[in-house]
């Protein structure tokens, strides 16, 4: 309860100081003047959500960020696999997706106007592109990282190729897999909102843009919290989702501020080398001996 707490004051104080730097009009080097203030973004969020076109650019954003996740997630996972497992594949395809994987998702928006003949499968084809590299790379590493002695015991057992994939391979890989999906629809949200800036007709990023080019800057930090809303909400299903997928890993419950147990010390103490032996002093052999 104490963490909750602490994260709703955190969130009340970011929006305390935006009120007070906007309604001050402070203009030390940062020009907050120029800001709406947190009363007219809740003003114009309100008239949003009374309003049809609100409820529909939300419609159109989720439907392109989820079809084009779940295209990145399934296509991600099975070339992450197929690359990681066959050396074949591994110089097939290994040097094409290095030569793409560096170029920006949000630069190939020229390709997907030339390439597909609707705006909204160009949008898709985006977002798939941005969430595929993080899921591809993070698959072949978590593939990669497996112990081999698990393959081993199930083929010693009698198990075959599809066997081990499904009983070693994909599970011992889940959390890496999650680990590139909360990355990837984190980077699937930046790219289909810039791509609904530039060649979108509804959703929200497009709604974004046209409220910067009337200047209504109250409407374009609507958009923006809208974004963050969904952008969250999104990361954290998955990652709730990977949670319940993995749920069989060992976890260690984490307690800020607690230090480790240190280890019982022994109180019996340690023999001591004898100074002189019955027969006189020890030499100097002798003591390395009992030291030995």
């Amino acid at each position: 309860m104490t963490r909750y707490v602490l994260r709703v004051a955190s969130l009340a104080v970011a929006l305390g100081l935006w009120q007070a730097l906007t309604s001050l009009n402070v203009d030390l080097w940062l020009r907050f003047s120029q800001f709406p203030t947190v009363t007219d973004v809740a003003r114009a969020f309100a008239a949003r959500l009374s309003g049809p076109d609100y409820w529909t650019d939300l419609t159109d954003s989720l439907t392109r960020i989820l079809t084009g996740f779940l295209l990145a997630a399934v296509l991600g996972v099975a070339t992450g696999v197929l690359v990681a497992r066959s050396r074949l594949a591994e110089d097939l395809l290994g040097p094409v997706l290095e030569v793409i994987r560096p170029i920006p998702a949000i630069a190939l928006v020229p390709v997907a106007i030339l390439l597909f003949p609707s705006n909204e499968q160009g949008i898709v084809f985006i977002t798939c592109t941005a969430a595929f590299f993080p899921v591809l790379v993070s698959t072949r590493h978590a593939v990669r990282a497996l112990t081999p002695m698990w393959e081993e015991a199930v083929r010693t057992m009698g198990g075959g190729r599809w066997r081990i994939l499904g009983s070693v391979v994909l599970p011992g890989a889940l959390p890496g897999v999650f680990g590139g999906l909360s990355v990837g629809i984190g980077v699937s949200w930046i790219c289909v909102i810039s791509a609904e800036m530039i060649s979108g007709q509804y959703g929200v990023g497009y709604r974004t843009w046209q409220d910067y080019t009337v200047v209504d800057y109250p409407g374009v930090f609507v958009g923006m919290v809208t974004i963050g809303v969904l952008g969250w909400l999104t990361s954290t299903a998955v990652e709730l989702l990977g949670r319940r997928l993995t749920r069989w890993l060992p976890r260690t419950a984490y307690v800020p501020g607690a230090r480790p147990p240190r280890p019982a010390r022994s109180m019996k103490p340690a023999p001591a080398a004898p100074a002189t032996a019955p027969g006189g002093p020890v030499s100097e052999e002798a003591r390395d001996e009992h030291l030995v």
